[in-house]
């Protein structure tokens, strides 16, 4: 056992000692110690009740004969954050949450980990750190928050977004803006739709990181707090036969991961998050790989923001073992890989059942033929550029039109909200990059505005930054490689002309090859808009949204190679 290196012998007198002052007894340093992560905390509304988790947690380890110890990281709440300075800060903390869950357990030598998550950063940070630990390891969400209900209908946070939109252009009232607000978030949990924080609870039980159920168990619910004891019973059986992470988190696992999102309608962030996960765990994730996926797999739900429903009717209907169960029977996942469960992933949707078609539809009726994300190649994104096409309208599948150029998100809200943005016209928003931002902003302000003013189907967005898993639209992120690593978008004036065509896969600049490298000769990299602290560092280590944005002081986001 690693704790046995501060809980044995002679030398380690200081050490139990220590504990003892802790108030562990000397019979609880005999059992393994269970490092119990908790992101917990008094300001996110999906991490306010993880204290509830967690005493379920070591429950859990406890009944199974280990002692569990508790330990705390942060997270940041995107919704908060959103479309001020705050959300620089945003997708920075994922490699923090990292790093501070690996110093604890190499400090204190831990045998094992339960992680207990739910938000955006929050989830693939800790799946990161997972990877790099290679201990027995086994994630727990927090649920998601039930959506509220406004005159007779289903409401969520980006309905509410969008409202900001539509009380800007006279379609409702700022009184009933307010009142959308009372009711929009109802409880604890992550936000109700399938936005960054629950594509990724999902992902992690579609990777096999978490047990059947975490991605949808509502928040609220009983059935949640068994789910929770469950890991901590289960993080000692992985412990006894010696199951590490990364024979769980194997290549095939991200096919599955990939396929589940494409099925689901996940958010794009998703790409960013399992783009890191997999360099944690020593390969390249292609993006290429994602549109062969894509183009193979059909999208079986459509949740909200792309559809009516929610995770509460995901979960009613059979959950995600229920649209893997869907998957398999088309012969679309890999079935005899290892997880968190010790059983295999066939094994484990076995019993599966899809109670409601119309909420998971067959792979034989799908929604779409195609997954609901997709991965745009061309001149003005040599490296990539990501869109959810599932929640692009089909007027906005194959789009042409003049750029409107803005070196800051605040300058496109500011352009939009005062009207000068007209329908058929293609907003730019540059300078938002991992290194240029700082941070890589996701930007749920400009869509949903211009959703709530009902131009999402009549303009476009482009942007190196990112868009929030609420985002619907022709809303195109992730340009790699950035503006501030000198990449084509920081060459776009206004006026010129851009070819989308989601189908075809390609995002192209109609200009000259010429005309761009006299461009290029004149461009000089601005100052950064952060130039100090944390951010100040991590610009300067980390990599293109394309290479999932990791932090590696060897990275080159202009070539995209490691060196």
């Amino acid at each position: 056992m690693r704790s046995h290196k501060v809980t044995r012998g002679l030398d380690r007198a200081p050490h139990r000692s220590l504990l003892g002052a802790a108030g562990f007894h000397p019979r609880e340093l005999e059992q393994p110690l269970i490092g119990i992560v908790n992101s917990a905390n008094e300001i996110v509304p999906g991490h306010i009740h993880l204290h509830q988790i967690a005493e379920a947690v070591k429950a859990g380890v406890r009944l199974a004969g280990g002692t569990p110890i508790e330990f705390n990281t942060i997270a940041i709440c995107d919704g908060i954050a959103m479309n001020h300075a705050g959300m620089h800060y945003s997708l920075a903390s994922r490699e923090v949450v990292a790093d501070s869950i690996e110093l604890m357990a190499e400090a204190h030598c831990f045998d094992a980990l339960v992680l207990i998550t739910n938000c955006d950063k929050i989830t693939p940070g800790m799946m990161m750190a997972a990877a790099r630990l290679d201990l027995p390891a086994v994630m727990i969400s927090g649920g998601p928050m039930l959506a509220g209900e406004y005159r007779g209908s289903k409401l969520d946070l980006s309905k509410l977004f969008e409202g900001v939109g539509a009380a800007r252009s006279g379609r409702i009232t700022a009184r009933e803006l307010d009142e959308m607000a009372a009711e929009a978030c109802p409880g604890c949990g992550s936000c109700a739709g399938m936005f960054t924080a629950n594509s990724m609870n999902c992902m992690a039980e579609a990777l096999g990181m978490a047990l059947p159920g975490n991605g949808t168990i509502p928040a609220i619910s009983a059935k949640r707090t068994r789910l929770a004891k469950d890991a901590g019973l289960q993080v000692m059986d992985l412990l006894k036969k010696e199951t590490t992470i990364k024979g769980i988190l194997v290549r095939e696992a991200f096919d599955n991961a990939l396929a589940v999102d494409m099925a689901l309608g996940c958010s794009t962030n998703t790409l960013l998050h399992l783009t890191a996960l997999a360099h944690e765990c020593g390969f390249r994730l292609d993006l290429d790989q994602v549109n062969e996926v894509s183009a193979r797999t059909p999208q079986l739900c459509l949740l909200s923001p792309a559809g009516a429903n929610h995770i509460e009717d995901l979960d009613r209907a059979g959950g995600v073992p229920a649209v893997m169960k869907e998957l398999t029977a088309a012969g679309l996942l890999h079935t005899g890989l290892q997880t968190v469960t010790g059983k295999t992933v066939g094994e484990n949707i076995s019993s599966a059942k899809n109670a409601d078609y119309s909420i998971i539809h067959s792979v034989k009726e799908p929604y779409r033929p195609q997954g609901g994300l997709a991965v745009l190649f061309g001149n003005l994104a040599p490296g990539g550029a990501v869109v959810k096409q599932g929640a692009v309208s089909s007027s906005m599948q194959r789009f042409e039109g003049p750029a409107r150029v803005f070196e800051s998100e605040e300058s496109a809200i500011e352009a939009i909200n005062n009207g000068s943005i007209k329908a058929g016209s293609i907003v730019v928003i540059r300078y938002e990059g991992p290194r240029g931002g700082p941070g890589m902003r996701e930007m749920l302000a400009p869509t949903s505005v211009l959703a709530g003013m009902g131009l999402d189907d009549k303009v476009a967005l482009i942007t190196d930054g990112r868009f929030s898993g609420a985002t619907r639209g022709a809303s195109i992120g992730h340009v790699s490689p950035e503006a501030a690593a000198a990449g084509p978008i920081a060459l776009v004036r206004d006026g010129d002309l851009i070819s989308i065509d989601l189908p075809g896969r390609r995002l192209n600049l109609k200009v000259s090859a010429d005309e761009l490298e006299k461009r290029r000769a004149k461009w000089r990299r601005p100052e950064p808009k952060i130039n100090r602290g944390y951010l100040k560092r991590y610009a300067a280590q980390v990599s293109s949204a394309g290479l999932g944005a990791v932090l590696d002081e060897g990275s080159n986001q202009e070539t995209g190679d490691f060196s």
